[in-house]
């Protein structure tokens, strides 16, 4: 079982737990096992993940600031405390409109 960045039964809060980089995108691995990922972000204004998609489902909850998804083709906004299920080998895309923070969880299967 490969070990996470985020030591287990350490208490910690997604927001303060990665830093904005200017210009840029952060990720960081907090569980990473064969089943299923979450990963935390932090996109700086302006960054994107172009359109793309994957073999699994995958759900974004925004943590901190506001973000479009776009899932085939439909845009839709969120801020934080806002969750959105991107399905299996459907094209997205993720727009940060400011800065923003989100987990992603995927589940593999």
């Amino acid at each position: 079982m490969e070990k996470s960045i985020f030591e287990p039964g350490t208490k910690f809060r997604f927001p303060e737990s990665v830093d904005y980089s200017t210009d840029g995108i952060v990720s960081k691995r907090v569980i990473d096992r064969p089943v299923g990922t979450v990963t935390l972000f932090a996109f700086d204004k302006g960054q994107r993940l172009s359109t793309h998609s994957a073999p699994f489902d995958a759900m974004a909850e925004i943590v901190e600031g506001q973000a479009e998804i776009v899932i085939d083709n439909t845009p839709y906004q969120l801020g934080a405390g806002d969750t959105i299920v991107m399905p299996a080998s459907i094209p997205h895309a993720v727009n940060a409109t400011e800065r923003f923070k989100m987990v992603l969880t995927m589940i593999k299967g």
